[in-house]
């Protein structure tokens, strides 16, 4: 029962309470950093931009182009090319995902710039 003028407390005990605000504080935000993290690609390009690539957090493939210039580089460069953009789009999602962490990681100071 609480008398008059004093605040609600779901579970009687002000410390549960307390608990159970900050966990649901810390819920919601590993939600955001989830939604954001789904959302995140990264990027890598190879031979002056005429083959780029985006990756997904989880390493998975989001989009290949390959400009029709790119085709007459020969089916073996072109594999490099396309090795190339994928590693830095891996590097690249890698970095930004980290940038989503931070916050949850308690690391809010920014790092050295990467090439993002």
């Amino acid at each position: 029962m609480t008398w008059r003028g004093e605040p609600f407390s779901p579970t009687g005990d002000p410390e549960v309470d307390q608990v159970l605000e900050t966990l649901a504080v810390q819920t919601a935000q590993f939600e955001e950093v989830g939604r954001r993290l789904s959302a995140t690609l990264g990027r890598g390009e190879a031979e002056d931009g005429r083959v780029v690539v985006e990756v997904r957090t989880g390493g998975s493939l989001a989009s290949l182009r390959i400009d029709p210039r790119a085709l007459t580089l020969g089916p073996e460069a072109l594999s490099a090319a396309i090795l190339r953009a994928a590693k830095e789009a891996e590097t690249n999602v890698a970095n930004r995902a980290e940038a989503v962490m931070r916050p949850l990681l308690g690391e809010d100071k920014p790092r050295a710039p990467t090439d993002d």
